[in-house]
C-alpha cells in the first residue's frame, strides 16, 4: 500500500482539489482528508484566456509560463494543506487543449517544480500515452470508479459533471464503458460570468428563473458529437462554434442559462449503455445545481443520487482518482482500456519525477 495525494484542476477552472488516500492501485485501503484551494480571480481569468489561445500557443510562451508557475504554486500549497505524510503525488495539471483526433492533449503544470518544493515524487502526464495509442485520452476515472463501486449493485452509472460531463457504466461482471456525454458546467459558468459577473450559477438560481428555448436547444442537440459511438471525448470549448450559431446569444440571461442547463441534462439523458443501469451516482460540481439534478431525476427512471448517498466524497473524488492512478503508474498497471478511451490496447502511461530530478 502507498500513501498518496491526488491533485486535480478540472475544466471548470475554479481551483485545485487535493485528496489523500492509501491504495495498492487495485483497492482503496483508507481515505484521508480532502480540500479545495480556489484560484484567485486573476489566475482563473488568465487560464480562461489561455483556453482560447491554446491551439496557437507555443510551449515557451511567456503568458503560458507565468500561468503555469502560478498554477503549480497553488498545487504545492494544496499538498502542504493536506498535512498528511505521503509516498507519492498524482498531479493531473490543467488541461488547456484536448484534440485526440490530432493525437494531441495538453495539460500544463510543472511536475519537477512540484516534486522539488514538496520533497515527494510526482506522477504526471497521465493522458498522452493513451492518445498516442489511438485513444481519446479520457475519461481516465473509470478504473477508480470501479474500485469505489466494487460492492454496489450493478449495472451502475457514475456520472461526473465538471466543465465537461462524463459517464462510466459498470456492468454486472465489472466490465466498463465510458465517454464524455457532452457539456457539463463549463458553458453555464461562462454564461453566468458574462451576464452576471458571478463565477457560476449558484444553486441554479439564474437557470431556474428562465425557460429553456426549445428551438435553440434542438439546434444544440443536432451536433454530430451526439451521434458518434463511444468511446469519445471533448475539449471544453468544442461546442463554442455551435453556441455561436444556435441563437442562444439572443436569449435573456435567465432563458440562456435555463437552455444551457437543459442542454447538459439532455446530452446526459441521450447517452446509451450496454444495459440500463439500476442507479446513477453523480459527482463533480454539477451535482450542486438543483436545476440539473431535478431535471435528471425527472428524466431518468431509476435513482439518481449524489456521491454522498453512497458515502463517497463528491468534491474530492477526481483528486482521489489521480492519487489512485499515480499508484497504478508506479506499479505499471493500466490506466485506460479500449472500452473506456478507444485505445487499441490496455495502456499504462504516466511518468514519475523525483524530488532530486
Amino acid at each position: 500500500m502507498l500513501r498518496t495525494i491526488g491533485l486535480m484542476s478540472g475544466t471548470s477552472l475554479d481551483g485545485v482539489d487535493a485528496a489523500w488516500l492509501e491504495t495498492d492501485g487495485h483497492e482503496i485501503h483508507s481515505f484521508g482528508p480532502s480540500l479545495t484551494l480556489p484560484y484567485d480571480a486573476a489566475l482563473r481569468r488568465d487560464l480562461r484566456a489561455i483556453l482560447d489561445l491554446a491551439p496557437t500557443l507555443d510551449a515557451d510562451n511567456d503568458q503560458l509560463a507565468d500561468a503555469t508557475d502560478r498554477l503549480t504554486t497553488y498545487h504545492v500549497q494544496a499538498v502542504e494543506a493536506i498535512r498528511r505524510p505521503a509516498d507519492l503525488i498524482g498531479f493531473h495539471g490543467q488541461t488547456i487543449l484536448h484534440q485526440p483526433h490530432l493525437r494531441r492533449t495538453w495539460q500544463i503544470g510543472d511536475a519537477t517544480m512540484l516534486a522539488r518544493r514538496t520533497g515527494l515524487p510526482v506522477a504526471f502526464d497521465f493522458r498522452s500515452a493513451d492518445v498516442a495509442a489511438g485513444g481519446q485520452g479520457a475519461p481516465l476515472a473509470p478504473v477508480y470508479h470501479a474500485a469505489l463501486a466494487r460492492d454496489l449493485p450493478k449495472p451502475l452509472v457514475v456520472l461526473n459533471i465538471g466543465g465537461v460531463a462524463n459517464a462510466t457504466w459498470i456492468g454486472r461482471d465489472g466490465s466498463l464503458v465510458a465517454f464524455d456525454t457532452g457539456p457539463g458546467n463549463g458553458p453555464l459558468d461562462d454564461w453566468a460570468a458574462r451576464h452576471t459577473g458571478a463565477r457560476y450559477d449558484r444553486d441554479g438560481c439564474l437557470a431556474r428563473s428562465g425557460r429553456p428555448d426549445k428551438l435553440v436547444l434542438d439546434r444544440m442537440l443536432s451536433h454530430p458529437y451526439f451521434g458518434r459511438p463511444a468511446p469519445k471525448s471533448l475539449d471544453r470549448l468544442d461546442f463554442d462554434a455551435l453556441f455561436a450559431e444556435s441563437g442562444i446569444s439572443n436569449l435573456s440571461a435567465a432563458d440562456g442559462a435555463a437552455t444551457l442547463a437543459a442542454f447538459t441534462v439532455a446530452s446526459i439523458v441521450c447517452a446509451r449503455f450496454p444495459e440500463n443501469p439500476v442507479r446513477w451516482i453523480v459527482c463533480g460540481g454539477g451535482r450542486h445545481n438543483p436545476v440539473v439534478m431535478d431535471a435528471l431525476r425527472s428524466s431518468i427512471h431509476v435513482p439518481v443520487d449524489p456521491a454522498e448517498a453512497v458515502s463517497w466524497d463528491g468534491d474530492g473524488l477526481e483528486a482521489q482518482c489521480f492519487g489512485f492512478l499515480a499508484v497504478r503508474v508506479k506499479y505499471a498497471l493500466p490506466l485506460s482500456f479500449p472500452e473506456t478511451t478507444g485505445a487499441r490496447k490496455l495502456v499504462t502511461g504516466g511518468r514519475i519525477v523525483s524530488a532530486t530530478d
